[in-house]
């Protein structure tokens, strides 16, 4: 059984439509379509969390280590 072409699509699309109309196949497209958008931006907000989170944590680092570079530079 090889991959599924052209005719195969049309013929699934034209069963999808008879079983359930072209109003609710509509409904369906755009449920579809808003949890898509819902999922992107649900993954470009958790990226930007990532990055926040990374760059605090570079802040912190180099305001410790320039502390201990003052300290080391008081004691000699």
């Amino acid at each position: 059984m090889g991959p599924i072409g052209f005719k195969e699509l049309v013929v699934i699309l034209i069963v999808v439509l008879v079983i359930f109309g072209a109003k609710k196949l509509k409904t369906i497209g755009s449920d579809l379509g808003s949890a898509v958008r819902g999922f992107k931006k649900s993954m470009n907000e958790g990226d930007q969390e990532e990055s926040v989170k990374q760059l605090k944590a570079d802040a912190e680092f180099s305001e410790s280590s320039s502390k201990t570079t003052e300290k080391s530079e008081h004691k000699a």
